[in-house]
């Protein structure tokens, strides 16, 4: 088995969404950590899977009780052969499978101080309030860091108690913030002046250093220095009245200053509690359960159990807390459903719990300070709706007994008749089927249907915990279906391997559509996401709709009649890098790292793809030269190079290509640039050009002995022979012998290049007609020299997409190279590999922790959903930061009329195409209708197919026109 210490390496194939989250450092800290967690129950093992997936150096399950009927309703390693044995040890083989670098133990004995001392954190679920103070006073005193967490039904609690003294040194985890320089004052304040291309984000109090400062050099790698905001773009630094005359330009950097965090103990944060409120709509809610906690903590003391489910004759007692500060109606809800065990609650706490498990060990992120309570008391049944009764809550010695006490068994057996559709198999997707087989979700004549065409990934494993080593290159959908049989085999569960949208459509039809109770969507990007609320607002479906961002999380429900959909709201579009900083003025290593995917697509694969659709598709031509402005003209140019110029017939080809190449884009270009504005060029107003957002570049000289340069040589010269189908090479020495021969043409720079400086004088050249008019002779020209289509066989063409993961393919060589070198050209940092594969392959940073806890609120909306809630207080929309930590929840926003009328996106008009009479409608009947009966006049109609023997479904868009199936 692998092991994590201080000497070990990262895994980055297998860490790297989670080290985009954490870093480098932060998982080295992590991966010295010995963890213990006691109490594997549903709140323990979710707790162990998530620090497991995490990569800490150990963890040890602790526990000295055995498994229930009650544990498996969200103990998902338990099974019912399983009842009677040790919960730690049936779990410990199961666990250990997550992570072969984390070694898994169990322990069953007691829990002495002398074997607490070999930890570094301590985690207690499923413990008495004796045992955390016991636990808590020797963690505190010994330098150990203590989490207790703990659930009852609907609610939820968490305790941290990191020490004395603990060191942040990221309270956020958002990546430092830059901003470039227009002007320092001189004088008492040391005002500084950004540009305004966009505000520099910074707040009083932050840290800031200085780089690339002219004139006023003395800033230039200072000690960090405090700031004061004064507006949008000003900031003041410090008494600057003795430093030099500020020039022009600078750099400013944000730096991330370690802060002290003092926590009490456990015994001690009892009396004067802190609370982090989970919910603002329950401001005095914390301070009620702090209470009714103790308080079942007492009864449970007095009378070894919790209280019966729903019994009005055994309410937790309150001994221990003022009972006329209390909130009774709560107090009764926390002791009615003290015995259930929800795997929603045990996932959204657990999530949280193990994310503080992880802020412990690398001091990364603002930890919680120090109690943080958690209720969903909406889920129960409406007012007016079935009181639950002890009856009906009563133990069966059955799976679901922890969730049959807080909802009766009424609701499991609607859940299990439900069939619902999940899009998409991958983290959020994988905690979904988990928590779906807990809940018993489809357990009887329902079903689930999880669709995902993707393969498993070495790097899905840090997340999505239903896949193991052995599966990677299976169907996500199929392996995660049999996964989570396991886990309970009553759930009927179907695999599918579609992509969803409109090509699938005779796949998830109208049938298919109207047969589900709802739609859960487990989804990486926007479009697939508007494709489904589009389906679900057509079949007037429920939505649940969630997202990740590293530490950052949200869930969105979307009820028929009730709320908006999720495409009625949109994030604005990101802001794109306009076309002349990328081509001429680069100033950040994130613009040369979008102009190398640009090289590579425009090398190896676009030109490509054209010339091949040239020689097998007759009607490409014909489309090309419909194209707009000098479109053609540059199609046409890149087949003609892709098949005649540059067409590579052997390995040295590839490499005197590439060698050409790199001296066109790192020396030439740069020579022609500096050539049409030298270092020292006056804008029309007197200003330095080469000043604000523009770098002054410098050409580079090629040389054998540089690794990068010889790096981009040996990426790009294999990636034109995959493209070409051409055997490639990896030996150094020989690509050094055969560079020593090429002879590079010599480059002379030319007057009366056009270099546009802006992307409006761009579109402006673009659209002129002269230019296209002067590409028209060219054009026929190089028509004329293309080889003949019916020699397509001679060609073997392989247009290359881009695969960031694959550290053999030489594509993120290329991109790390290839951008590193213009970053040289223009004096940027350069990038390491794993920040260039962040940018340029648009990864999102992914943690197991945020996942676990977003998904346990998505299924708690799908528990309201599944009882009928009809009121929209009842639901609830969230967002989550857990680095900070922050949490909001809100009601969701209701549908919206259309156009001042009581019409919503759900409204539909539904009209028989058969009248009385037994004839057809016409189309004249059809606009009557329409303007006598319902007082509305048609302006547009809008027909999908033949009107048949019904027009159904005639629903009313924005514009009020029609749509008639």
């Amino acid at each position: 088995m692998a092991k994590n210490g201080n000497d070990a390496e990262i895994d980055e194939g297998l860490y790297s969404r989670q080290l985009y989250v954490l870093g480098h450092d932060a998982m080295k800290r992590m991966q010295s950590s010995n963890v213990l967690i006691s109490g594997l129950r549903g709140l323990g093992v979710e707790i162990a899977k998530n620090v497991i997936l995490g990569g800490v150096k150990s963890v040890t399950l602790h526990d000295q009780g055995v498994a229930e009927w009650k544990d498996l309703s969200s103990q998902f390693y338990l099974r019912e052969e399983d009842l009677g044995k040790n919960r730690a040890e049936v779990s410990q083989p199961r666990l250990a499978e997550l992570n072969s670098y984390v070694p898994v133990t169990s322990f069953t004995g007691a829990l002495t101080n002398e074997y607490l001392t070999k930890f570094q954190v301590v985690v207690l679920t499923n413990s008495s309030l004796d045992e955390q103070i016991c636990v808590g006073d020797f963690c505190h005193s010994n330098g150990i860091k203590l989490i207790v967490a703990d659930t009852h039904g609907l609610f939820g609690q968490l305790f941290c108690d990191f020490g004395e003294e603990m060191t942040v040194f990221d309270t956020n985890g958002e990546q430092p913030l830059s901003a470039m320089i227009s002007m320092i004052t001189k004088d008492s304040a040391g005002v500084v002046t950004c540009l305004d291309e966009a505000r520099h984000g910074f707040e009083s109090g932050d840290f800031v250093t200085f780089t690339e400062v002219q004139g006023m050099t003395e800033l230039n790698g200072c000690e960090p220095i405090e700031i004061k905001t004064l507006g949008p773009y000003t900031f003041s630094i410090c008494d600057t009245s003795s430093f030099s005359d500020y020039v022009r330009g600078g750099i400013v950097t944000q730096v991330k200053m370690p802060k002290k965090v003092a926590f009490k103990s456990l015994s001690s944060s009892m009396a004067e509690p802190e609370f982090l409120l989970t919910d603002f709509a329950k401001f005095d809610r914390p301070g009620q359960l702090h209470m009714g906690f103790q308080a079942l903590h007492a009864f449970e003391k007095k009378h070894s159990r919790l209280p019966k489910p729903w019994s009005q004759a055994n309410a937790a007692q309150t001994e221990s807390a003022k009972q006329e500060q209390l909130d009774q109606a709560i107090i009764k809800k926390l002791s009615c459903m003290a015995a259930g065990d929800l795997a929603p609650i045990n996932a959204f706490i657990g999530g949280l719990a193990a994310q503080e498990v992880m802020k412990a060990c690398t001091g990364k992120f603002m930890p919680i300070m120090q109690w943080l309570y958690f209720d969903a008391v909406e889920c129960l049944p409406e007012a007016g709706d079935a009181v639950l009764t002890e009856e009906e809550c009563v133990p069966r010695n059955c799976r679901y007994d922890g969730q049959i006490a807080v909802f009766g068994s009424k609701l499991q057996e609607l859940l299990a008749k439900q069939r619902y559709f999940l899009v998409g198999a991958g983290a959020i997707g994988c905690e979904l089927l988990k928590n779906f087989a807990m809940m018993g979700l489809a357990s009887g004549e329902g079903e689930v249907i999880v669709t995902d065409m993707d393969t498993i990934e070495k790097s899905n494993l840090n997340r999505q915990f239903l896949f193991r080593p052995w599966d990677v290159t299976k169907m996500k959908s199929e392996t995660a279906a049999a996964a989570v049989k396991l886990m309970n085999p009553s759930v009927r569960i179907t695999g599918h391997q579609n992509r969803v949208g409109s090509d699938t459509e005779k796949v998830y039809d109208d049938e298919f559509f109207e047969s589900l109770d709802g739609v859960a969507n487990a989804l990486d990007n926007v479009d697939a996401r508007m494709y489904m609320d589009r389906r679900c607002v057509y079949y007037r479906k429920p939505l649940l709709e969630s997202g990740t961002l590293g530490t950052k999380g949200n869930v969105q429900v979307v009820i028929p009649f009730l709320t908006e959909s999720y495409s009625s709201s949109q994030d604005p579009p990101e802001k794109s890098i306009p076309i002349c900083t990328l081509k001429n003025f680069p100033n950040a290593i994130e613009h040369t790292l979008q102009w190398a995917r640009d090289e590579f697509e425009g090398l190896f694969k676009q030109p490509v793809e054209n010339a091949l659709q040239y020689l097998t598709d007759p009607k490409f031509m014909e489309r090309t030269l419909k194209l707009p402005g000098a479109q053609p003209l540059e199609v046409v140019e890149a087949v003609y190079k892709s098949l005649v110029t540059d067409y590579p017939h052997s390995w040295e080809d590839c490499v005197a290509w590439a060698r050409n190449h790199w001296q066109c884009q790192y020396n030439n270009n740069i020579r022609q640039l500096l050539h049409n504005f030298p270092p020292d060029q006056l804008t029309s107003s007197g200003a330095p050009f080469w000043s604000g957002p523009k770098r002054c570049p410098h050409p580079l000289e090629f040389s054998t002995n540089n690794d990068l340069h010889m790096d981009y040589i040996m990426a790009a010269a294999n990636l034109l022979a995959q493209s070409y189908g051409l055997p490639g090479s990896t030996e150094r020495s020989a690509l050094t012998k055969l560079l020593q021969d090429i002879k590079v043409p010599e480059f002379i720079p030319k007057s009366g290049v056009k270099i546009h400086v802006s992307d409006q004088e761009l579109q402006s050249a673009n659209a002129s007609i002269g230019k296209r008019r002067r590409t028209v002779a060219e054009l026929e020209e190089l028509k004329a020299q293309l080889p003949s289509t019916e020699a397509a066989s001679q060609f073997k063409l392989c247009p290359i997409d881009f695969e960031k993961d694959d550290d053999t393919n030489f594509h993120m060589d290329f991109i790390v190279a290839a951008s590193n070198l213009r970053a040289e050209n223009y004096d940027i940092p350069p990038a390491d590999r794993h920040k260039s594969k962040l940018i340029a392959g648009k990864i999102i940073p992914a943690i197991a922790t945020t996942t676990a806890a977003v998904v346990g609120l998505v299924c708690l909306e799908l528990l309201k959903i599944i009882q009928g809630h009809t009121k929209l207080e009842s639901y609830k929309n969230g967002f989550m930061n857990l680095a900070l930590p922050f949490f909001a929840f809100s009601e969701p926003i209701a549908a919206p009329n259309r156009a001042g009328i009581d019409w919503t996106l759900w409204d539909r008009f539904e009209v028989k195409g058969i009248q009385s009479n037994g004839e057809e409608m016409t189309l004249r009947q059809f606009l009557d209708y329409f303007k006598v009966i319902l007082d509305l006049q048609l302006s547009i109609l809008t027909t999908i197919s033949e009107i048949s023997e019904y027009l159904r479904l005639i629903h009313v868009q924005k514009n009020f026109s029609l749509a008639v199936c």
